[in-house]
């Protein structure tokens, strides 16, 4: 209990002295706020930019891989003018891959063209057309606000059926039930079975802004826009095991080479990309903002770290007077030296608070249509960095306090 109470008075007794000198205090801690800020501020707006890039990138599915023609290109020399050159894929080996895969849960395919005019009346949007078959809704979620998916008579026969995004809905149909009614696409007349949930604004859309999209039967797709040289993406959904991606990777590697008839020796003339292989370029992007993040902060907070200690060291010399007359009554070393360790540590975390309440106070400004979010996180990590700053920067005065000779001490002017 003594050692407690001992504790608790070196405590008030540096609470008192950062209230005697508000003005030294403040500009004290003024270099840790701005290290602190700097650094929880790139954190967080890293953490807000890595939540909106993956929430995107689940919008095209989870443990699935795509066969293309082209392959994604995540740094280093791409070699476009031997992809110019492979074939794309076909419907045929869509069809081939669906009947002979034994590791997928799921096989689809799919198809873009993007700035298409919809129109009804006097109403008309640019959209995003999508062609699928019938089983895109097991590799990627199609959410809906009203109305159904396609059913399987619909994909076989290709028929004139859609899936619009809200933006789509409000635009053709404003104020109406979109369901039922009928716009037109190309010139051709598609009914709407269903409206996706309205998704708002994102920083990044991959397969497209789903409120902008209209999703369409593959085979009314394909006598639309596949008159020439068709490009579809083959999509393959791995059963869900540890080993589901390796297997089912290897066997569309397999696949592809028997349907094309390559040669042992020869190399694939398609590309495997997967969602995860953009997730680590993303993550290795953002490790650099986050590196440049801690060097950027922690110029400040050792500025700040170097103001706090030489306030200690004047706060030591102005109270050596004091420090004497403590000790002579009774004041152990641990007590002197937490009393003025508490004092750089709370300079210190208020430092930190402030810093970090300006963080907070950035989360509410909107920049762009990212959506800044002030995690637990990193407000720790901001408390945390300001401690060690407040113990490293008070330790050597609070070490000098505590080892003064109380006579010399009282006997200092």
């Amino acid at each position: 209990m003594k050692f407690l109470r001992q504790i608790f008075e070196s405590f008030r007794f540096a609470w008192q002295a950062l209230q005697s000198n508000i003005t030294r205090t403040t500009l004290s801690l003024l270099g840790v706020t701005v290290g602190i800020f700097a650094i929880v501020a790139v954190f967080t707006i890293v953490d807000s930019l890595e939540k909106s890039i993956r929430d995107s990138m689940s919008a095209i599915g989870e443990k699935v891989l795509y066969v293309q023609k082209w392959p994604w290109g995540f740094g280093g020399e791409y070699q476009w003018w031997k992809y110019f050159q492979w074939p794309s894929p076909s419907n045929s080996e869509y069809k081939y891959l669906y009947d002979n895969l034994e590791n997928a849960s799921a096989v689809a395919v799919m198809d873009f063209k993007g700035n298409i005019t919809l129109k009804n009346g006097s109403n008309s949007i640019a959209s995003l057309i999508q062609g699928v078959s019938y089983e895109y809704n097991q590799i990627s979620d199609v959410p809906l606000a009203s109305g159904r998916y396609f059913i399987p008579l619909e994909t076989t026969n290709a028929r004139n059926v859609a899936i619009i995004g809200a933006d789509i809905a409000q635009a053709l149909f404003p104020g109406q039930v979109a369901e039922g009614k009928v716009f037109k696409l190309n010139g051709n007349k598609f009914t709407v079975i269903g409206v996706q949930i309205k998704k708002g604004e994102s920083l990044v859309d991959f397969g497209g802004n789903p409120d902008k999209k209209c999703i369409i039967t593959y085979g009314a797709f394909a006598k639309l826009f596949q008159s020439g040289r068709p490009d579809p993406d083959i999509v393959v959904k791995a059963k869900e095991s540890d080993e589901g991606m390796k297997e089912v990777e290897a066997e569309v590697i397999g696949l592809m080479r028997t349907k094309r008839g390559i040669k042992p020796k020869d190399e694939n003339n398609f590309s495997i990309n997967k969602p995860e292989a953009a997730a680590q370029a993303v993550s290795g992007l953002f490790s650099v903002l986050s590196l440049a993040g801690w060097v950027i902060g922690s110029f400040s907070i050792l500025v700040g770290g170097f103001g706090i200690a030489n306030i200690m060291f004047v706060s030591v010399k102005e109270r050596t007077n004091l420090i004497g007359i403590q000790k002579s009554l009774g004041a152990k070393n641990y007590s002197i030296l937490f009393q003025f360790l508490f004092e750089a540590v709370m300079l210190s975390l208020v430092g930190g608070l402030v810093g970090i309440f300006l963080v907070y106070l950035l989360s509410f400004m909107q920049l762009g249509t990212l959506v800044i979010i002030l995690t637990p996180g990193n407000i720790i990590l901001g408390l945390s960095v300001s401690c060690i700053i407040g113990v490293l920067s008070g330790i050597v005065p609070a070490m000098l306090a505590s080892r003064m000779d109380p006579v010399i001490a009282i006997r200092a002017k």
